[in-house]
């Protein structure tokens, strides 16, 4: 729904494709920062098959998407200071990251010209697989396949001995620990706070005790990154895993939007066009079809 969501917004706002006139870009980057928490909670609600909250600009922009996901039948919706803390630490911590496989898709798409809605589509789509923005949700599989933190042991084991993968752990970048993990372990304590503790952080915490006292995992550079404890605190308040790779892409944003302006206005960029290299059979003559076995 977000995907398709975004797409749309195309042909709603078509001056957005004069991508080279500064005011429309200007106005797009306002509509896309602004629309995503408003079209990502609609998909929520109406997936639930509950009736539409709309925006309230007297909170912030965390606070009113909470308002956005979850207001019942309050006249006026105050979000959980904690929740609201949560989330604009969360989407500031994914804003931007290199040229991940989402960035990469946004720049490639947008490298065509195309106008910014169909790019950050694009780029949403990427974000959608299980090895970028569904990450988090593997960890949360995978706390609960351990089921209890004193089969962590056996679990390590059987990572060692290639039967399972750690998921949550090792990065492209980071070969240490992913420093944007530990803003988000003390994140998740103050969500436990006001929503309870959620029974996973003890697996969670043994897993990250044992593994980094492991040589195998020390030496392999596998530390904790950032997926493995937002699904917790995602889980806590209560969105569903189809939820997390939405939630990605609302923060993700602000930094695809980025990237792409600074690829429009640099003048020696071209539409991207990677080269490969054939590595298949030699010159071999036509067979026609009938002939071919």
């Amino acid at each position: 729904m977000m995907i398709s969501a975004v797409a749309a917004l195309s042909t709603f706002y078509p001056d957005a494709k004069q991508i080279f006139d500064a005011e429309s870009r200007r106005k797009q980057i306002y509509r896309l920062i602004g629309k995503m928490p408003t079209i990502a909670a609609f998909a929520y609600r109406h997936s639930l098959g509950m009736p539409y909250v709309y925006p309230d600009n007297d909170l912030s922009y965390p606070g009113n998407f909470l308002n956005m996901l979850f207001r019942m039948t309050e006249l006026k919706y105050r979000p959980p200071a904690a929740l609201e803390r949560a989330l604009d630490v969360l989407f500031i911590l994914h804003a931007d990251h290199e040229q991940n496989c989402s960035t990469s898709a946004m720049r490639g798409v947008a490298s065509s010209h195309v106008d910014p809605y169909c790019a950050t589509a694009a780029a949403t789509a990427a974000l959608y697989g299980p090895l970028h923005g569904g990450a988090n949700e593997e960890v949360l599989r995978m706390l609960a396949d351990i089921g209890s933190a004193a089969r962590v042991p056996e679990y390590i084991k059987r990572v060692k001995g290639g039967e399972k993968k750690l998921m949550g752990f090792g990065h492209r970048v980071y070969k240490n620990y992913d420093p944007r993990a530990r803003i988000v372990k003390r994140i998740a304590y103050e969500v436990f706070d006001v929503m309870g503790r959620n029974e996973l952080i003890d697996i969670a915490l043994e897993v990250e005790r044992i593994a980094l006292e492991d040589e195998y995992f020390v030496t392999r550079k596998l530390y904790p990154n950032v997926d493995f404890y937002t699904g917790l605190i995602y889980q806590t308040m209560g969105f569903p895993v189809t939820m997390f790779p939405v939630l990605f892409a609302i923060a993700r944003t602000s930094g695809w939007i980025a990237q792409w302006q600074e690829m429009l206005l640099d003048s020696e960029q071209k539409i991207a066009r990677p080269r490969q290299v054939y590595r298949g059979a030699g010159l071999r003559g036509y067979v026609p079809m009938d002939d071919r076995k």
